[in-house]
């Protein structure tokens, strides 16, 4: 564990980025695959290309670091009426020490979480794909049901607003005491879904500790960046990473809590906020 924590630590303080190469610019904001701009990341890490999504996979923590969509107002209207058939499965592409298998998750206490989710997929190619584990991370179930749900819909109605929205989806691995699931699957302290609109040109980000009673936090792409080690968005000017697009509060849906009383985490700066819980 100790040498999983040296691997995945996250420095505060900016370094240089590694520029991304992909074999599928489509699923990025101007063909650029997020940056890692913690080298550490780097380790066992391979690009899984899809048809609705773009992804990169390590091999330590044996799950996705990000993953990456061009959702269309198109792209959510074929997905409409489209049956969720739940093709959970190991991901081919992978060596087998590098990859998730069901039973690590099975009694773990932990839900399979989508990144990149089954209802942002227009068709049933790219929903399977969507079931790969690779494409999963062990998140409490009470996030993944609840607030990360509501993030998911609040992103797909931006979408249906703007016409287009490009989004990364994430996981960090911060502190001293992170767990493993089979033995083998590392479980995210912290996921987020980073949101990039061409037609303002404004982007923010939503963060959300992996724990059973987690609120949720807005950012900037700047402020996401130091804590997540990962730029989603390099292609976009610094002033713009600064900035925060208007993103829609998530609704906790047939919980009978409305946008309101789904409570965000304080707004006192993501960067203190994480200082505090890694004390």
């Amino acid at each position: 564990m100790k040498l999983a924590v040296a691997i995945l630590a996250l420095a505060l303080a900016p370094v240089t980025a590694l520029a991304a190469e992909t074999a599928c610019p489509e699923h990025f904001a101007a063909g650029q695959a997020p940056d890692l701009v913690n080298a550490k990341l780097a380790a066992k890490t391979r690009e899984l290309c899809n048809s609705g999504y773009g992804l990169l996979h390590s091999g330590v923590t044996r799950t996705g670091l990000w993953a990456a969509e061009h959702l269309t107002r198109e792209r959510l209207e074929r997905q409409q009426g489209l049956d969720r058939k739940n093709t959970f499965h190991a991901e081919s592409r992978l060596p087998p020490d590098e990859r998730a298998e069901l039973a690590d998750y099975k009694r773990s206490g932990y839900d399979r979480g989508h990144m990149a989710p089954s209802g942002d997929m227009p068709d049933a190619r790219s929903q399977n794909e969507s079931f790969s584990l690779a494409n999963m991370v062990p998140q409490a179930g009470a996030l993944n049901r609840g607030i990360w749900e509501g993030i998911e819909s609040a992103t797909r109605d931006l979408t249906r607003r703007q016409g287009e929205v490009y989004v990364v989806t994430g996981a960090i691995f911060q502190g001293q005491n992170l767990k493993r699931i089979g033995g083998r699957v590392l479980v995210p302290s912290h996921v987020f879904k980073a949101v990039y609109d061409p037609r303002q040109k404004k982007a923010a980000a939503y963060l959300a500790a992996n724990q059973e009673d987690a609120g949720y936090q807005r950012v900037s792409i700047a402020e996401l960046t130091q804590v997540a080690g990962i730029d989603p968005f390099p292609g976009l000017p610094t002033a713009t990473k600064a900035a925060m697009l208007d993103l829609p509060q998530p609704k906790l849906r047939g919980k009978g809590k409305t946008a309101a009383q789904a409570e965000p985490i304080p707004e006192k700066g993501v960067l203190d906020y994480l200082r505090q819980l890694l004390r």
